[in-house]
């Protein structure tokens, strides 16, 4: 990007770097583009951006090459990216240890087609899934699953009410149906609600009627919902009056806005539970590869761009995809 707006990418060639201590030189294969990016692209979320910048956060590739020191993977490996730079294996990093994401505010991002990463930032790729499956575990699948398991602790049984049918919410989908949740889906679209059912979702809601709230509680027999993956926003009032007692609801999304609107006489009511979710650690990413790979399970991409057509694949995400957007970087 030679500045803000998707006129301002371009394609430049540069050369190759090199490996140093520790580092990993990657051939990138697929990268998996996030509601993230579209903002970046557009003005850096609200933060400046040192030109020329790299956007994206999560690719799939191979090892070419280590440099010394290396141990972690090997050349030829197959590799996913970490999301944030230094949280590795703690629970909750302090914001000063935490580290820096790739593709901004400081760190450039991974729409190239080599680039180097510290050792301690990469993990095997599921051995199931192919690189652009592969490629959207960093942020989207990771936040899921951080969302309902690693943060969650969801238990077999328990109501999720998931808003949206991107890519958090459908990997939110698999990973709570997988885990044996009962699962409402909401959404303003006829088809994403029918191609959600068809996944297995047990409820799908249409988000634009007024009592959708209503048509939750119905779905889960009065009971309310155990867990939200909120993915919008905003006045969180419709979405507390769905919650059970003691539910949780795990704030995601900025689709309303940067500012929420919470009643705290319902929150109150409800001894609601709300978190914000920042994606995850390395442990996370690791532990939803192994369990894809155990069960078999493969993200939901809607549509596959080549490089050249970044523009298009980012104005796709901001319409809102079922699933993922990837662009194949070869």
């Amino acid at each position: 990007m030679a500045g803000f707006g998707r006129e301002q990418l371009q394609l430049v060639d540069v050369p190759v770097p090199q490996p140093g201590p520790h580092e990993v030189l990657v051939k990138v294969a697929a990268v998996s583009v996030n509601f993230r990016d579209h903002l970046t692209v557009e003005n850096g979320m609200g933060a400046a951006l040192a030109f020329p910048f790299v956007p994206g956060s999560d690719m799939a590739g191979t090892v070419a090459q280590v440099g010394p020191g290396v141990k972690r993977v090997a050349p030829g490996q197959r590799v996913i990216n970490t999301f944030w730079t230094n949280w590795h294996d703690t629970p909750l990093p302090k914001s000063s240890t935490q580290g820096k994401a790739f593709g901004g505010p400081v760190l450039p991002g991974v729409f190239s087609q080599y680039l180097v990463f510290n050792e301690e930032d990469l993990i095997p790729a599921p051995e199931t899934l192919d690189d652009s499956a592969a490629s959207t575990l960093t942020c989207a699948g990771l936040t899921a699953w951080n969302a309902l398991i690693s943060s969650g602790h969801l238990q077999a049984g328990q109501r999720v009410l998931i808003q949206g049918s991107g890519g958090v919410a459908l990997f939110a989908a698999q990973i709570a149906l997988g885990h044996g949740a009962q699962v409402i889906l909401t959404s303003a679209s006829a088809d994403k609600r029918a191609r959600a059912k068809a996944l297995g979702v047990q409820h799908v809601i249409d988000r634009t009627q007024p009592d959708w709230p209503d048509a939750v509680l119905a779905a889960t027999g009065g009971h309310g919902v155990d867990h939200v993956i909120e993915l919008a926003g905003g006045d969180l009032t419709a979405t507390l009056s769905t919650l059970a007692t003691g539910g949780r609801i795990a704030i995601i999304g900025v689709l309303d806005g940067f500012h929420l609107n919470v009643p705290t006489p319902l929150m109150f009511a409800r001894r609601a539970r709300i978190e914000g979710i920042g994606v995850g650690n390395r442990k996370s990413l690791r532990e939803l590869a192994q369990w894809l790979d155990l069960n078999n399970i493969k993200p939901v991409i809607e549509a596959e761009y080549a490089l050249a057509d970044l523009p298009a694949a980012l104005s796709h995400q901001q319409r809102g995809p079922f699933g993922k957007v990837v662009v194949r970087m070869n």
